[in-house]
């Protein structure tokens, strides 16, 4: 499995340290290129990825200064990137980032003695308190930060592939090009960014799709902010229609072991990944991830009802590459070990 997920700290030249697998056209980990200011690219590396997103060097990240005043913590998903930065000393930092990639600054805490931000086309602000603010980079635009922390501050940056972004419009593919903004609030786009957050902490115990859904809703409302579109969006009261249910639940039972992507679903279904996200929550009771997730417990305990099961096969036979991770899905499905509710049914 993916290696385990840990802090670390790590100089604005040097990445997080991490040993990345072969490359394979089943899961896309990025990776940043920061020696090359525009003509960076996400990398698209590592091995199957059946459970989790990976904790990956992020190359191209926000460069920091002094490099000794922060631990950094990533993760690396299809399309995005999160980082959290924690600032552990009580000496002036800064932030530069310029690089072929979007980016999302949030502001989780801080407050400054001294300082500025500024995002190119926008005038500089020398806010002191920017706890709860947000800044928007799009790709190709300067973004420097410097903070004489008066309260120490934590950020987290959340680096999008611009060809992976939706548009605000799923009848226009062009789709606008996104504005710059310089620490605003936005309630929605907040609460999302503090969920996926969470998943960054701790990555290595993160499902991936789920990683996935939250990603694709974060780049959605980004979208939704550029283009002034109605906070309240969705698809037919009714959820999925029976035929786009019959499909997608279908697909779930036919590839239970493997690792399904969220835009796999919906292109079954011909919707976008955030309006089928939505619409199968609506339908089933349970976002796609987690119905996945429901569909191998309830196949593993027919198995687990057979004379002397192995619990590691068992595991393996519907997609969990560690039994430990099994066992924890399981229990939290059903209140039980593997073992136990085998036990339980003689």
């Amino acid at each position: 499995m993916l290696m385990n997920s840990s802090a670390a700290n790590i100089g604005s030249r040097h990445p997080l340290e991490a040993n990345l697998p072969e490359s394979s056209q089943a899961a896309a980990m990025l990776a940043l290129n920061r020696r090359s200011a525009l003509g960076g690219a996400f990398a698209h590396q590592g091995r199957v990825l059946r459970d989790r997103p990976t904790t990956a060097a992020i190359d191209c990240a926000v460069e920091i200064t002094p490099s000794d005043a922060v631990k950094r913590h990533a993760a690396t998903w299809e399309g995005m990137a999160g980082e959290i930065v924690q600032v552990a000393k009580h000496q002036s930092v800064e932030f530069r980032f310029r690089a072929p990639r979007h980016l999302l600054v949030v502001h989780e805490q801080g407050v400054r003695r001294e300082g500025d931000s500024f995002v190119e086309g926008l005038p500089r602000s020398a806010l002191h308190d920017v706890k709860r603010k947000l800044t928007f980079v799009p790709a190709g635009h300067e973004y420097h930060e410097r903070h004489d922390p008066r309260i120490l501050a934590r950020v987290v940056f959340f680096y999008f592939d611009p060809e992976k972004m939706p548009t605000h419009s799923e009848a226009d593919r062009a789709g606008a090009a996104l504005a710059p903004r310089l620490l605003f609030e936005d309630a929605t786009l907040w609460s999302t960014a503090l969920k996926l957050k969470r998943l960054v902490e701790d990555a290595a115990s993160s499902s991936r799709p789920y990683f996935e859904a939250l990603g694709v809703v974060l780049a959605h409302e980004l979208v939704r902010l550029n283009a002034g579109e109605p906070r309240i969006e969705g698809p037919a009261r009714g959820g999925l229609a029976p035929w786009q249910q019959r499909i997608a639940a279908g697909y779930i039972e036919e590839h239970l072991a493997e690792q399904i992507s969220l835009a796999t679903l919906a292109e079954l279904v011909r919707l976008s990944p955030y309006y089928f996200c939505r619409a199968f929550k609506q339908s089933f009771g349970l976002p796609p991830h987690r119905y996945h997730t429901k569909q191998r417990i309830e196949h593993a305990k027919v198995l687990l009802a057979r004379p002397q099961p192995s619990v590691t096969d068992i595991g393996l036979a519907v997609g969990f590459s560690e039994t430990s991770s099994f066992t924890t899905a399981f229990r939290r499905t059903t209140g039980l070990t593997p073992t136990a509710y085998h036990r339980s049914l003689s």
